[in-house]
């Protein structure tokens, strides 16, 4: 039996929506081992799927048919540590795990590259299955059916404060509020805001990102789906965030702060919350993860 780590993801990241994402350094554990049943299992509690609509077991069936191969089962065991549907990748975690497991006991036939395409396939989008699979901050890119990306690591005294929201918010309603069309001042407003992004936390040079993270593609259309959230923006910048911003469709929200800044953080931020009424919520503090997902043990 092997053991996978994989990393939450934040996609989106302000301004890059759709293009830009970055693995974070909480995971999802997946063992996995071929079998003559479907066996699915979880060891924290948490419900998942048992049957072939399981994520993992999908993604994995997907990878042999691709290969030409029938999967007759497995035995999955999951750990979920990635809050699902708060907009920190976990069926990005699942897609990755699948595909990964199922790469290895075919004898990896698919070089990672494909695995990112195929996930891309299975998800719609790339801007969280790619960091989960590759790891880093990435800039994503589709063109007939394929991704182009490419993965740097991030300055190393960045951290991201991740408020994590009692509540869900599933990605298709968040999608559906977004506007069939945008103006070229929007456009050109987010492209100038991404290309900062990227080369903002890639050098360290946290002055930029208050303007980085400004975006008028989603984030405005998605704030009312999440109850407080502008007072937890308001908090971070006044505890002093760098730039915060809504992680991918939501609603968990992420404050860019340096190593400084990360005992005030966690001291303060959800006493600050409750004392304005937003509550239930929770904090950690989580820095970038520069493998992606891989096998740990087998």
């Amino acid at each position: 039996m092997i053991k996978i780590q994989i990393p939450a993801t934040s996609a989106n990241i302000g301004s890059g929506f759709d293009s830009l994402g970055i693995a974070l350094d909480l995971y999802n554990y997946v063992w996995m081992e071929e079998d003559d049943v479907i066996n699915i299992t979880s060891n924290d509690g948490v419900e998942v799927p048992t049957d072939e609509s399981n994520l993992i077991y999908w993604s994995a069936q997907r990878l042999y048919m691709e290969c030409g191969k029938t999967l007759p089962g497995l035995r999955i065991v999951q750990e979920n540590n990635i809050p699902m549907t708060r907009g920190l990748g976990s069926s990005s975690a699942c897609i990755a795990a699948g595909l990964i497991g199922a790469n290895r006991f075919l004898g990896s036939p698919l070089p990672q590259h494909e695995l990112v395409n195929l996930a891309c396939k299975i998800e719609g989008h790339p801007d969280n299955t790619t960091p989960a699979l590759t790891g880093g901050l990435v800039t994503a890119a589709m063109e007939n059916g394929r991704v182009y990306s490419v993965s740097v690591p991030v300055a190393e005294h960045i951290r991201f404060g991740v408020f994590i929201p009692p509540f869900e918010l599933k990605t298709e309603v968040a999608r559906k509020a977004l506007p069939d069309s945008y103006t070229r001042e929007n456009a050109v407003y987010n492209l100038s805001r991404s290309s900062l992004m990227t080369a903002a936390l890639f050098s360290g040079s946290l002055e930029n990102l208050r303007v980085a993270v400004q975006d008028s593609l989603h984030q405005p259309f998605r704030k009312k789906f999440i109850k407080g959230v502008d007072t937890v923006f308001r908090m971070s910048y006044e505890l002093g965030s760098y730039g915060t911003y809504i992680s991918g469709a939501g609603p968990s929200v992420i404050a860019i702060i340096d190593d400084t800044l990360e005992e005030q953080f966690n001291r303060f931020a959800l006493d600050h919350l409750e004392a304005r009424g937003v509550e239930g919520w929770k904090f950690t503090v989580l820095k970038a993860d520069p493998h992606g997902a891989r096998i740990v043990l087998e």
